[in-house]
């Protein structure tokens, strides 16, 4: 079972740390005990809290984001994480880049969690402005995620979804 997931998106101020947010509380409420943070493959943003309006509409569905920092992915998330979600293709691309020799860790899709979506990509609400559509997205995908996290003692298997390119350990 994953016990450490890392979520990464451009600059780990809106989709990364919403995940990281609302995946924590869905951990916390099916009492399932996991180690989870977010970065983004950018730097622009390191140690800024997540943007305002994507923290105001994390808040009123029930989540709160402040007290999160932006910090940039390294190398080492692939030795810290038993696994590295992207929030689209783009960051999943940047994150392989950097993946070391020899190291198996998967790197999946935010979205290849969801069942119900004909996305590939979290929409990046710093420039669409779609909060609550990024947070039905990372809700539904987030309690897929848990529901498989919970009921598996073995890596998760390979997705049938193109934006995946890690390997299972």
């Amino acid at each position: 079972m994953y016990r450490s997931i890392l979520f990464v998106c451009l600059g780990n101020i809106c989709r990364s740390p919403t995940a990281e947010g609302v995946v924590r509380h869905l951990a916390d409420q099916a009492a399932i005990p996991i180690s989870l943070d977010s970065a983004g493959t950018g730097d622009w943003h390191v140690g800024e809290p997540p943007y305002g309006p994507m923290q105001r509409a994390a808040r009123l569905r029930g989540y709160d984001l402040s007290h999160l920092r932006a910090r940039q992915f390294t190398e080492q998330d692939f030795y810290d994480f038993d696994l590295i979600i992207g929030m689209d293709g783009s960051n999943i691309e940047n994150i392989e880049r950097l993946r070391p020799a020899g190291v198996h860790t998967p790197v999946r899709s935010m979205l290849s969690f969801h069942q119900d979506t004909d996305l590939e990509d979290v929409p990046d609400p710093y420039y669409t402005r779609e909060y609550n559509l990024v947070i039905d997205l990372v809700e539904a995908a987030g309690h897929a995620l848990i529901a498989a996290t919970a009921s598996r003692s073995e890596p998760f298997p390979q997705p049938s979804r193109q934006a995946s390119s890690g390997q299972s350990r």
